[in-house]
Order: C-alpha cells, then structure tokens, then sequence
C-alpha cells in the first residue's frame, strides 16, 4: 500500500524515507516570483525572506489534481493500493483536489482521507497509517484506527502576532490592528467539528498564551494516559522548548517530539507560532513506533 500526504502534515525528511510516504508539495509564492514547493526551501531562509518582503506576503496554493492524477496513475501501474491523507478540507482545497484527481483515475484503488486537522495532528494519521499499511493491515482496519485518533487528538497553537493571518486575508485588518495594539496572543486550536480554526483563548503575553495551552491540554488527557506530543515550532525554539517542559509537567507524556512547521504554513502563521499535538499512545498499539 502506498501511503500519499501533503506538506502540512510536518513530516521529517527521515520518517518519509524511511516509511515509504510520497508528498504532494503545497506551493509558495512570492511577490513577482515563480511558485516554489514548501519543501524546496529551508525555514530560515523562507522566514528572511518574508521579514524582508513586509507588509507584502506570499499566497500559497494546494497541489493540482493532475498533480494527484500522476501520483495514482504510477500507484496502479506498480498495482499498489493507496491511501492519501490531506490537510482538513476545511482549511486547504487539497482534499478535494484529490478527491477529484481519484475520480479521474479508475484504474487506481485509491482512498482519500480528510484528516480534519494538520500539522502535528496531520502528522499523527499520516504515520498511523503507514505504519499499519508496514504491518499488513486490510485498509478498513486503518481507517477505523484512523477515526479513533482523528477523535482523541487534538492540534492547539499560539501565535506571537496577528499580522500574518490578516496579511493573507485570513482575519480582518481591523481585529489585527486592535490585536496588535493590545498585543493580543491568540490561543486556536483544530475544531473537530468542521475542522477549522476556532479560538479558545487570548492571552496578553506568550507566557500566558503558552500556560493557556497547557491549561487546556491537561483539560483533555488525564495524568493516568500516556500521550504522545509533538510541539511544533516557526522559528521560535526556545518557546517550544518551554512548552515542551510544561506540557512534561502537566501531562503522562510517553513520546515527545520537537519540530518546525513548513513554510507554507509559516505563510499565515509568522515565524513566533509555536503549539502542540497530542494522542493517546494507546492508539498506536500494535504498531512500531
């Protein structure tokens, strides 16, 4: 089985390689300048570049479904089965370009997955899934596991300003401004419900934002449940490495990863995001982690 993802699932170059995960890129575009995949650039150097482009911003883009179309055009002709899971349809098109492209290609088995979520949350399913599919699993059996963790993960951040998201029309000018001028720190996390953002807090400093993370998380997995965190960064190391401490304080952390955001994420999040994945390690028994 081959497993398909996109770049807002934050994989490590290592874990791809290693378990055989193909990347539909996402593409970044800045002002006067050809598109460019998440991946083909380094997050310090996407960061610079868009400090030096203010208060201009990239636009970002999904895969086409032609771009899909090849992808399980060459599954089939190897005979594998495939299993693609993508950001939260309610955040990107790049489920339903996938949707569409599988549609176009009958000779393929291909079944799509909306993740309902991204980037560590994301990143757990995609894993999930291609250890199961390492394991033999029936494609029924991972998706069901794939629906239990999908429920009882949650994907949370802060960010340090909200002039990212109102540069990329993601907020309104005027909720930035008054968020800048009160130096407002939004707490957002994933709704399961229709898989977009929805924020549960403002805080006036990190400090508090990264407590109100903290806060919420211990809110939702008890100290008797072992978990596993993935703490995602921009570029603001230090603030991931202290919420990885609370969040070892707060919670029965098993497993724990730090890793930055791509760049086509950082788009609309600026460089001072830094947030957290967290699922119950119960529900990757039975596979090699």
């Amino acid at each position: 089985m081959k497993i398909i993802t996109d770049s807002a699932a934050d994989l490590l170059q290592q874990e791809t390689a290693n378990l055989n995960i193909h990347i539909a890129p996402l593409f970044i575009q800045f002002p006067n300048q050809a598109e460019i995949a998440s991946a083909e650039i380094t997050p310090d150097a996407f960061y610079d570049r868009l400090r030096s482009i203010a208060p201009l911003v990239p636009t970002t883009s999904q895969p086409s479904p032609g771009e899909f179309m090849n992808l399980y055009r060459q599954a089939a002709s190897e005979g594998e089965e495939v299993l693609s899971l993508h950001i939260s349809s309610g955040l990107s098109g790049t489920y339903n370009a996938a949707m569409l492209a599988a549609q176009q290609v009958p000779e393929a088995k291909v079944t799509v997955v909306d993740t309902q979520t991204l980037s560590p949350a994301e990143r757990f399913q995609v894993l999930a899934a291609a250890f199961a599919a390492k394991a033999g699993w029936p494609v029924q059996k991972i998706l069901e596991r794939l629906s239990a963790i999908r429920a009882a993960s949650e994907a949370i951040f802060t960010l340090d300003t909200l002039d990212y998201l109102a540069r990329g029309g993601r907020i309104g000018r005027v909720q930035a401004l008054a968020g800048s001028i009160l130096h407002i720190k939004p707490v957002i996390h994933v709704d399961k419900a229709d898989g977009k953002y929805s924020t549960i807090g403002r805080a006036r400093t990190m400090n508090h934002a990264i407590s109100s993370i903290s806060e919420h998380l211990a809110k939702q997995y008890d100290r008797q449940t072992p978990v596993w965190v993935t703490v995602i960064h921009g570029q603001a190391a230090d603030r991931a490495e202290q919420l990885a401490g609370v969040l070892k304080e707060q919670l029965n952390v098993g497993k724990l990863d730090v890793i930055r955001i791509s760049p086509v994420l950082g788009v609309h999040t600026g460089p001072g995001v830094v947030g957290a994945g967290v699922v119950p390690l119960s529900l990757f028994d039975g596979l090699a982690l």
